[in-house]
């Protein structure tokens, strides 16, 4: 085992993968110089400038290659430098990767990692601060990863290359230099399982990404008040591992649910109706939601701190649905 940040964890799982198959490459803008926050970091230096490809700066033509190119066998890791400018790759993405399978009954295959970050907190302002991920879950045909763990990210990168249809890989910018044990050479971690990251009785907390640490601070606060919570990162929201989520929620009676996204249309709102949909008698209250509000992020740092939802939210979350 060694400690790694979250970042130098994708970047080796990346440099494995390409280390292993011949078929993966890496494409983007300024990935031959590393990026913005060192993801693709020395693989341009180790694999050549013909497999760490720079390009312009266009999101559609990006996806677009990457997309081709899987079609023709090889194996792409696309990277959107802010999960804000997916939007520009949208047709590509929804109607294109998503739907090659099906629509070639089942002759095509479209094997690409789409790897973009999001979230607010380095004053980045309203149009790089952004948790789109819910956009992406209502897209038949895509996975959608979003792992908050630097061995999570390992595994489920390694899991991510291996798949023959598109998976989109959401990273969070503040979680990058956080550090974590990693397996020198990690396994896969299947794609579609939750990690139960803290064991409780008195209520269940699935929070995302960034928000799980904030919900194991909430929870070590509580139970310095006698309530136990279960925390639940489910690392995969396409396919949700609800099944592990409904176990929990059977023992604890109560569900928290957890994300730094807008609250309103979130996917939170998916977890709350699936959850209630098979385990609704098993609640003793409401299920309540944490999630940042309904307006543009700001890019003043009081008020983006106040905009971010934190453990403290997450706390008062929990009080009120076991009050």
């Amino acid at each position: 085992m060694s400690e790694l940040t979250y970042v130098k964890a994708v970047n080796e799982a990346m440099a494995r993968a390409m280390r292993a198959d011949d078929r993966v490459f890496v494409l983007g803008e300024d990935v031959a110089e590393g990026g913005p926050y060192t993801t693709t970091a020395g693989l341009a230096e180790e694999f050549g400038t013909e497999r760490v490809i720079n390009t312009p700066i266009s999101e559609g033509a990006i996806t677009g290659v990457a997309i081709g190119a899987a079609q023709s066998g090889m194996r792409p890791i696309l990277e959107i430098m802010f999960i804000d400018f997916i939007t520009l790759a949208l047709d590509q993405v929804a109607n294109q990767a998503a739907k090659a399978h099906l629509m070639s009954g089942g002759q095509l295959t479209v094997p690409l990692v789409l790897r973009t970050q999001g979230g607010a907190g380095y004053r980045s302002g309203a149009q790089h601060s952004q948790s789109m991920e819910a956009w992406l879950t209502h897209i038949p045909g895509l996975k959608v990863v979003m792992p908050s763990r630097a061995a999570d990210a390992a595994g489920l990168l390694a899991s991510a290359v291996a798949d023959p249809n598109p998976v989109v890989f959401v990273e969070n910018k503040t979680l990058y230099f956080k550090k974590g044990e990693v397996a020198d050479d990690p396994e896969p971690i299947p794609i579609g399982e939750a990690a139960v990251l803290r064991n409780g009785s008195d209520v269940t907390i699935v929070a995302l990404s960034r928000l799980v640490d904030d919900a194991l601070t909430a929870a070590e606060r509580l139970a310095a008040e006698g309530i136990e919570a279960e925390v639940i990162d489910p690392r995969t929201l396409v396919p949700l591992d609800l099944d592990t989520i409904v176990e929990s929620v059977k023992r604890t009676n109560h569900l928290v649910v957890a994300h730094e996204a807008v609250e309103h249309g979130g996917f939170g709102a998916e977890i709350v109706a699936e959850v209630q949909a098979v385990a609704f008698d098993y609640l003793d209250a409401p299920i309540e939601r944490v999630g940042a509000p309904f307006t543009p992020i700001p890019v003043s740092p009081p008020l983006e701190d106040a905009y971010l939802p934190g453990a403290d939210e997450i706390y008062a979350a929990v009080r009120q649905t076991i009050s």
